[in-house]
């Protein structure tokens, strides 16, 4: 009988949990979804110009009157167009090569009207070219380039070439128009290199970690790093002009004041006033929005913008505490703790059925291994196509998947180390099976259960930072928008936390851990 009130205790601490990401999920999903009218959602990707783009979209649908809301760092072309695909986001910055090519699997420079013809029966259509053209390109340092005598692509091909090191972003290896195919049209000889983040390529290049790297042409670093753009002298690369691509039921006529405002030359400018100014990317886009209504020329108000406003003006503190951080913390809690209650209530029962029937066990814990094995990136893709969407529920249902394992797995063990000796005295007391395991064999099981709890909480916090790239927020938005503008402020702004609440999840457990050994001994 002593056991029952330890047992009540914890079954009413995870009615407790449950209740509380109830209370979450209404307040704060149940309050957006019933929002009218419903926000327009626009996406982008990882890297500044996206951002930047993004933002000023966002801006520009606001100051015409149409509520609008900005979900950055939305991973790659194909995690963007699923997310159009499902009505998770509405609009994003889009190149025209990359949705000839990499979209719609088509070759060559078709006109804007030829491109939406062929995007119409997908539902979606491209708009408002922008005014640029922000090519892929691949350069080296200067230094190297007039060694080596390189100034085209054909030039990677020759012997003075063979030993530099290729550093390229993950995306320009998987492209359709990308690494393998450049490859074979220039015939160059090297080995597909490791991925490397593109807001860490022009670092790496700095540092002589690699030595040539795949760049846009309106990067930020272009006019102020020493570096060759080598010449694309076969024309490789389509036009890459950017336009915005959007579901066909949304209302261009908003969006249409941005066609042909933005050259390379503006372009380049805000890049750099974010990436290496260190001026948040929303700043610079508002700003440019607001040029656009000014009746001071463009070049007279980027001249006139407060680049003053350095990373030391914007230094850590500053984008620790910013206006998002309640928010980042809000969705970050609520994917930790909303994930692992829900493997309690499944991976607890599935571990007493791994248990009772050993067999089925087997077969248990080694389903529950291999999800655990499956890179994260890869899991939220394949989620996002089974539940139609980006956002909340594809990132809860993986923590939820990644959160089993330890759970399972010490449910079974903890159960496994009760001797059999006080199973036959329960049974010897007159007590059915199922008493047995409530009343004696779970509390007995319980710390190595509750040691299986906490691995998986610590497992969610850190896992929790990858949903940002499928717009489920929390502090891996800020990890990500640091990697893409190349700024460790903002990096750390969001590890720190992250790292803060780990260490928090790892105290609780242990004082929870500490006060249940108190009240054994009394």
């Amino acid at each position: 009988m002593k056991c029952r009130p330890g047992l009540a205790m914890r079954v009413g601490a995870l009615a407790l949990l449950l209740a509380l990401v109830l209370t979450f999920v209404l307040t704060f999903g149940g309050g957006a979804l019933a929002a009218k009218p419903k926000p327009v959602q626009v996406g982008s990707k990882r890297f500044t110009e996206s951002y930047i783009l993004g933002a000023i979209v966002t801006e520009s649908l606001a100051m015409a009157g149409v509520a609008a809301e900005h979900r950055p760092g939305l991973g790659n072309t194909a995690v963007l167009e699923q997310a159009l695909a499902s009505g998770g986001i509405d609009v994003y910055p889009e190149y025209t090569g990359t949705i000839v090519r990499e979209l719609l699997q088509r070759e060559g420079n078709p006109s804007l009207a030829q491109i939406n013809t062929w995007l119409a029966p997908r539902g979606l259509k491209a708009s408002a070219p922008l005014g640029f053209n922000n090519s892929y390109a691949l350069a080296l340092r200067e230094a190297d380039a007039e060694r080596l005598g390189l100034a085209t692509l054909s030039d990677l091909a020759s012997p003075a070439a063979r030993g530099l090191r290729l550093g390229l972003s993950h995306e320009f290896l998987g492209r359709a128009d990308g690494w393998a195919a450049l490859q074979r049209a220039y015939g160059l000889p090297f080995a597909t290199p490791a991925g490397l983040d593109h807001g860490l390529a022009y670092t790496a290049l700095e540092q002589s970690q690699v030595d040539v790297i795949d760049i846009y042409s309106t990067d930020a670093k272009i006019g102020r790093s020493a570096v060759r753009v080598l010449r694309d002298d076969r024309n490789f690369f389509p036009r890459y002009d950017a336009v915005l691509l959007m579901r066909t039921g949304l209302d261009a006529a908003p969006l249409q004041g941005l066609a042909g405002r933005i050259d390379e030359r503006r372009m380049i400018a805000m890049n750099a006033a974010a990436e290496l100014d260190g001026r948040p990317y929303a700043d610079v886009a508002r700003e440019f929005v607001a040029s656009l209504a000014s009746p001071t020329p463009p070049a007279a108000a980027a001249a006139a913008a407060p680049v003053a406003s350095a990373r030391t003006a914007h230094g850590f503190w500053s984008r620790l505490l910013a206006d998002d951080f309640a928010r980042l913390t809000r969705q970050h809690l609520l994917l930790v703790f909303g994930s692992l209650a829900l493997a309690v209530v499944v991976g607890v029962p599935l571990g007493v059925l791994a248990w009772l029937r050993p067999r089925l066990g087997q077969v248990l814990l080694a389903t529950v291994g291999v999800i655990q094995t499956i890179p994260s990136l890869a899991l939220l893709a394949f989620l996002i196509v089974i539940v139609g969407g980006i956002g909340f529920v594809p990132a809860l249902v993986a923590l939820f998947l990644y959160a089993l394992l330890p759970i399972v797995r010490n449910t079974q063990t903890g159960l496994d180390g009760v001797g059999a000796g006080l199973s036959q005295a329960a049974r010897a007391l007159g007590l059915t099976r199922w008493q047995q395991l409530v009343q004696v064999e779970l509390p007995l099981a319980a710390p190595t259960v509750l040691a299986g709890v906490q691995t998986a909480a610590t497992i969610n916090v850190g896992t929790a930072t990858m949903a940002a790239f499928i717009g489920a927020g929390g502090y891996g938005e800020r990890i990500v928008a640091g990697l893409a503008l190349n700024d460790t402020a903002v990096l750390l702004s969001g590890a720190v936390p992250a790292a803060v609440l780990a260490l928090v999840v790892q105290g609780g457990f242990g004082l929870a851990r500490r006060g249940r050994d108190r009240r054994r001994v009394r």
